[in-house]
């Protein structure tokens, strides 16, 4: 019995368990969307009855389908609208904002950051009703629809970029822009040549992150709606989920998450190519004593 607890106490032994907890927790996380997944391919209407293996929920059911049913392909095509939309604006303004918060030095730089981080613990109804009433009662020339939800999106994803690129400022440190200054480059060609193409790490991923937030966000989505024409898949699940649902709602959930893991898998080759374009190392200072003078001036 000693030995026994002299070998879990060991801190410096192979760990035990930890095979069997991640194993468990993958099985808890992968198996629900797996069990859905399949029942998006049932050939009949049932959601927890197997009924064979079918495209009809996909594009077979003349009514039913997310490819004949419009509200169903609408709000795909909405989703994806507005996750394009939020990561082709917030990515650049969440760099932007994290560099110049991150260099920031003096009076206010900790208030800003602060401020900054505002959206992260502010509950996402209070978040999607404040947006609401500022619409209508503020900013009344944005329309409720598209682009009202699209600002949405932005104001509540532009957060998690900003953290994600200023840890990897935090990381990388000033030092490489201080070392292309003092190779000739301007305090832009610093930035661009320098510290760009080391953040490329943290920017492929703010964006995966920013576009699955966008696609997964129901509360401000809903809030923001101007009708079914720019309901988005989380807000027809949930209108559909209470009436009489079909396997069709798992298709178009199966479809969102495809586009999810599509967009991610993109994203990671995009930052494998700039990596082995770039050497493992990315942009260093040897690469500026390597460039003409003449050429950095």
């Amino acid at each position: 019995m000693t030995r026994l607890r002299s070998w879990l106490a060991n801190p410096w032994g192979k760990p035990r368990f930890l095979v069997l907890f991640t194993a468990l927790y993958l099985a808890w996380s992968i198996v629900p969307i797996l069990v859905a997944i399949r029942f998006s391919f049932n050939e009949g209407r049932s959601r927890s009855t197997s009924q064979g293996w079918s495209l009809r929920w996909y594009t077979g059911d003349p009514d039913l389908s997310v490819l004949h049913d419009p509200t169903m392909h609408t709000a795909l095509l909405q989703s994806l609208r507005l996750a394009l939309i939020a990561v082709l604006v917030t990515v650049p303004l969440g760099v932007a904002l994290a560099v110049g918060l991150t260099r920031w030095r003096g009076r206010g730089s900790g208030t800003a950051r602060g401020v900054s981080l505002a959206t992260l613990v502010t509950p996402e109804i209070v978040m999607g009703t404040a947006l609401l009433l500022v619409f209508l009662n503020l900013l009344t020339f944005v329309e409720l629809g598209t682009m009202a939800q699209a600002i949405g999106h932005i104001t509540f994803s532009l957060v998690f970029v900003v953290i994600i690129v200023r840890a990897r400022l935090l990381a990388i440190g000033p030092h490489y822009e201080e070392a292309a200054r003092d190779l000739g480059a301007s305090q832009l060609q610093a930035v661009r040549l320098a510290l760009l193409p080391m953040l490329v790490p943290a920017i492929v991923a703010s964006g995966i992150i920013v576009f699955a937030i966008s696609m997964d966000d129901f509360v401000i989505s809903n809030f923001l709606s101007s009708g079914t024409s720019t309901d988005t898949v989380p807000v027809r699940i949930y209108a559909t989920g209470r009436t009489a649902p079909t396997p069709a709602l798992n298709a178009l959930a199966t479809l969102t998450l495809g586009a999810t893991i599509v967009i991610a898998l993109l994203g990671f080759l995009l930052w494998r190519t700039v990596r082995a374009a770039r050497g493992q190392a990315g942009s260093t200072v040897g690469e500026f004593a390597a460039l003409d003078a003449e050429t950095i001036r």
